[in-house]
């Protein structure tokens, strides 16, 4: 597509290019015009079809959009911002500089500047920040065909028109009823008795992670967020429960990688910003590495008399490191799907203690045999062999508790992923190999 744009464009096709753009999808056009020059992104948007150029912005990255809105007159922006959603606005509005906001702020009515002023006002990451305030609301009092002309007046203007939700005098949700059970039923009907009286909710302070999770429990497309009265003030939509769980899954990895998030994608961020991001794990995974080499000088008069040690210190911190990012890696991935409460910590520890058993053997049995066959020295065998069992151990009881601990702590699992274990372990399985050497070799 981005390619088909741009020779439009070069031989000057503007018509067919218009029409061209007015049968595919607003998504994949905002990602071919991601990746055009300014000049051309901006030339193709003005030729859009009026009816899908909002939907179009909202797809586009906050710099192009930012230009867009520098290149607009009022009557434009109003367009654009007229058909948005109260959520989207807030969206853009959140990555816009200070003059660009009260732009877009100047052309909306006094009643959504209002919404949105609310919306800013809630915590970053929560709920209330992602969710709309556009959802198909009904009496108690309403019959099926009160509540089918209510949503033929205003449904136009509301982002999920297929749930709707019903509201008691003092605003509070009684209970949600489905568009297909609206559009079956007579038409006389009182809609509370097609209601189905639901208590899955979000509060507006509830984080964003625990928004996906509950999206994933129950399979809604949408559902109902109340504030500290349990008033009804906004749905979330399946959509915008997606953009979260692919947000906190980039943020994790980036976390286990012992690099510090950012909201930029690779290419945006600058040298000096990837730099810095990355440096302070570095230096405290650095510095804490340090251990090991004073460990090994503590032991230097042990692989002065026996060279042929050090020749394995390399496969035993490796084998350590790699156990550990194996038990973290789950027991992060079981807290995330909440698979794991903090409350199963000895569980845990009891399953890896067992699994570190079988694993340890197999690699002291394997290692043993070939370190035999090849040195012919029992002990040596036997002092690798202990080690590996050891190390083992020692690296799956830490990647399966400190995840947990970090939970507890209301920190991040992630935090406790590969470099942090791995760190860990490597001066463990050093101090260990050592001491079993020195009493089994006698040195």
């Amino acid at each position: 597509m981005e390619n088909t744009i741009k020779e439009l464009l070069s031989c000057k096709m503007y018509i067919e290019l218009r029409k061209y753009l007015g049968y595919k999808e607003p998504e994949d056009i905002a990602a071919a015009l991601n990746g055009l020059s300014h000049e051309d992104m901006i030339l193709a948007y003005r030729l859009l079809p009026k009816e899908i150029a909002s939907e179009v912005f909202v797809n586009l990255d906050s710099d192009f959009q930012e230009k867009l809105i520098n290149l607009f007159s009022d009557r434009e922006l109003k367009e654009v911002v007229d058909e948005l959603f109260d959520d989207e606005a807030v969206e853009i509005i959140e990555e816009m500089p200070s003059e660009i906001v009260d732009r877009i702020l100047n052309q909306v009515d006094k009643e959504q500047r209002s919404t949105i002023n609310r919306l800013l006002q809630y915590p970053e990451d929560s709920a209330g920040s992602m969710m709309t305030t556009e959802f198909m609301d009904f009496t108690e009092d309403m019959t099926v065909q009160d509540a089918l002309n209510h949503i033929r007046k205003v449904g136009e203007d509301r982002e999920d028109i297929y749930k709707g939700y019903i509201i008691s005098k003092d605003k509070k949700l009684c209970g949600i009823v489905d568009a297909k059970d609206l559009v079956l039923a007579n038409k006389k009907t009182p809609i509370v008795d097609l209601m189905t009286e639901s208590t899955i909710h979000i509060h507006t302070l509830d984080d964003q992670e625990e928004v996906g999770k509950l999206f994933g429990k129950y399979n809604e497309t949408s559902l109902p967020v109340v504030d500290k009265d349990e008033h009804l003030v906004g749905i979330i939509t399946l959509d915008d429960a997606i953009d979260v769980i692919k947000e906190e899954v980039e943020e994790d990895f980036e976390i286990m990688a012992a690099v510090t998030p950012n909201d930029e994608t690779y290419m945006k961020t600058s040298v000096s910003q990837h730099a810095k991001n990355r440096i302070v794990w570095l230096l405290l995974l650095m510095i804490s590495s340090a251990i090991s080499g004073a460990i090994i000088t503590r032991y230097e008069t042990a692989f002065a008399a026996i060279p042929i040690l050090v020749a394995f210190i390399p496969m035993i911190m490796d084998t350590g490191g790699n156990c550990g990012s194996q038990a973290a890696t789950l027991i992060i991935r079981g807290l995330a799907l909440d698979e794991i409460k903090t409350k199963d910590l000895l569980k845990v520890l009891w399953k890896e203690l067992r699994v570190s058993l079988g694993v340890g053997l197999i690699l002291a049995i394997c290692n043993g045999i070939r370190i035999y066959l090849q040195y012919h020295d029992f002990k040596l065998s036997i002092v690798v062999g202990i080690t590996l069992i050891l190390t083992a151990m020692m690296a799956k009881l830490l990647g399966g508790i400190l995840p947990i601990v970090a939970k507890k702590l209301k920190m991040d699992p992630a935090i406790m992923a590969s470099p942090i274990i791995t760190t860990i372990v490597d001066s463990a399985s050093v101090w260990a190999f050592f001491s079993v050497a020195v009493a089994i070799m006698n040195i």
